[in-house]
């Protein structure tokens, strides 16, 4: 089996589920990633042979400590997520989950630039069948501006790959530019693959499809979305953009402006995107800052935040499954009904807070520290403030509007046992990571020298940081200045084409056939008198209709004929 590429059971396995029988296709989804991941495990470093293609010679397979730890925590999450799905019957679902996983594996593992390609694409493809999977006229369109803008992604990759490989002559897929250099320094294409890498890890202004998309997917299929996509982007940075600068800034823009739209939001799975913007933000300031310790922080967050952030979409995913909706205005007192849910709903909102003992807090002080070692002092009080917004909306929010706040009066059953068991798993890393985080540090990309409680000023000050945002909380609830759930629908940046991009072209289809009706009208006036004036001399009645005397013809005749000699003689 180590003689496979990462990633084949996945994509091959994907392709045998529709033969199997329905009530099997969910128990073959679960195994697909076991058995990848016991391939993994017995992987080793180095790459597999170079293939020759076309003149080029591309490298499908590069097995290194960054790619093994992002295949680590991939097939974990897809078996998570496989068991949390095992209720679902329905063969494109699984399909799509699997082609889904497995490119993303495949992708991490590549070590050419159009191998990477591929896979970039075939995620596209396969993730936004787990959209169109909810079967509403919501999901559809969301679907299809989700796939518009991730097949944008693949052409800016593509194109930047084409002009890179003709100033460099290489496809490799490595760092693109030098330890310590610029952005700016850097040649057109690279600038291309660093824009479609941004795209797909939801940069400002170019987010607004992960908020847009992941609330309208299934209840199943945005945990597995949740997981892949914009991990995928953080590994693609990783590898080919430390130590770019230009990220720190980036990064710490994505960690505070998501916090406005959460706190508003009234979708508590489109809470959940806008929190993914923010912790996307910590990864890449470590990218950006890129010293071994900040990279190996980056990397440690991504790793532990694909496990709470999928337990955070799975508890939503549990109340959405039982009660039919997501609407913080709809909910509360669920804790009666589901209080498995919600103490699993608790641990991930723990976590993604970074309390001490969870996992979320032994991943972050590694960035953290790196900052501080750096000397980044606006940097370092950008992520305090954004990591007050997150315990705001993520670990308080999310779980007191669903399961406390208001009783609702709705009352269901606890979600099914295998969503439990899914759910439990997620935990129990979550918890186990937080209390023991060397075996996570032992498979960083770098050697880690690094004891997160050994300093226990660190640990008391994001107690009191998260302490002080939870009394925030109340404060503002209880004063009634905290915005109340409302049930609408709320634009960030994708205002600008859902919006006013249709009233423009409104606009403008109504000016331009304005303008056409009076082209026409114009064009119908100049063809009547144009018409008038045909008629007064060609007509019955008009001037060369009239009969001549033939003595007058004769005359002018005469007159033409002299005319002419004279001209001519002259």
């Amino acid at each position: 089996m180590t003689s496979l590429p990462p990633g084949i059971i996945l994509l091959a396995g994907a392709l045998v589920l529709p033969w199997l029988p329905r009530n099997a296709q969910a128990t073959g989804a679960l195994v697909l990633p076991a058995l990848g991941l016991v391939q993994l495990l017995f992987l080793s470093e180095g790459t597999f042979p170079a293939i020759e293609l076309a003149g080029l010679s591309l490298l499908p397979v590069r097995v290194d400590r960054l790619s093994l730890v992002f295949g680590y925590i991939f097939h974990i999450a897809a078996f998570i997520a496989a068991l949390y799905a095992l209720h679902v019957r329905d063969t494109t679902q699984h399909v799509a989950a699997m082609l889904y996983v497995g490119s993303a594996v495949g992708a991490v593992f590549a070590g050419d630039l159009i191998t990477l390609f591929i896979y970039w694409e075939v995620t596209a493809l396969a993730s936004v069948f787990l959209i169109f999977a909810s079967r509403t006229e919501q999901a559809y369109r969301a679907g299809i501006r989700y796939l518009v803008v991730q097949v944008g992604s693949g052409v800016l990759l593509l194109s930047g790959i084409l002009i890179h490989y003709h100033h460099s002559g290489s496809l490799s897929f490595d760092q693109l530019i030098d330890p310590g250099g610029s952005l700016g320094e850097a040649n057109p294409g690279v600038w291309l693959i660093f824009v479609a890498f941004g795209i797909k890890c939801a940069f400002p202004f170019l987010h607004n499809w992960l908020q847009d998309a992941y609330p309208k997917a299934s209840v199943t299929g945005a945990v597995f979305l949740s997981a892949f996509t914009t991990k995928l982007a953080v590994y693609a940075l990783a590898r080919a953009f430390p130590g770019t600068e230009v990220l720190i800034g980036i990064g710490v823009v994505m960690t505070l402006f998501p916090i406005f739209f959460a706190v508003i939001e009234n979708d508590l799975r489109k809470v959940l995107c806008y929190s993914l913007n923010n912790q996307l933000g910590f990864m890449v300031v470590g990218i950006g800052i890129g010293t071994e310790l900040a990279l190996n922080g980056a990397v440690a967050h991504a790793f532990v935040h694909i496990l709470y952030k999928a337990l955070l979409f799975m508890s939503m995913g549990a109340v959405l499954y039982r009660t039919g909706t997501i609407r913080a205005s709809d909910l509360g007192g669920l804790y009666r009904s589901m209080p498995w849910t919600t103490a699993f709903c608790i641990v991930g909102a723990m976590s993604i807070s970074a309390f001490p003992l969870f996992s979320g807090f032994v991943a972050k002080s590694l960035t953290l520290s790196a900052v501080i070692e750096g000397h980044y002092v606006l940097t370092f009080i950008g992520l305090l403030i954004a990591s007050a917004g997150v315990m705001e909306h993520s670990g308080i929010k999310i779980p007191y509007f669903a399961f406390f706040g208001h009783d609702s009066g709705i009352r269901c059953r606890e979600a099914p046992f295998h969503m439990c068991l899914a759910m439990g798993l997620a935990a129990i890393l979550c918890i186990g990571i937080g209390w023991f985080p060397e075996p996570l540090y032992a498979i960083l990309p770098y050697p880690v020298v690094y004891q997160p409680y050994a300093d226990f000023g660190h640990s008391l000050t994001q107690l009191q940081l998260l302490l002080f945002a939870a009394l925030a909380f109340a404060v503002l609830l209880r004063s009634g200045l905290y915005p109340p759930e409302r049930t609408t629908i709320n634009l960030d940046t994708d205002w600008w084409y859902r919006r006013l991009t249709p009233r423009l072209l409104c606009f403008g289809t109504k000016h331009v056939v304005l303008a056409r009706d009076i082209l026409a009208e114009a064009t119908r006036f100049t063809g009547r008198s144009l018409m008038r004036a045909v008629l007064r001399h060609y007509g019955t009645e008009g001037t060369l209709a009239r009969t001549w005397p033939t003595g007058s013809m004769v005359f002018w005749v005469a007159v033409l004929l002299a005319a002419s000699l004279i001209l001519y003689y002259v």
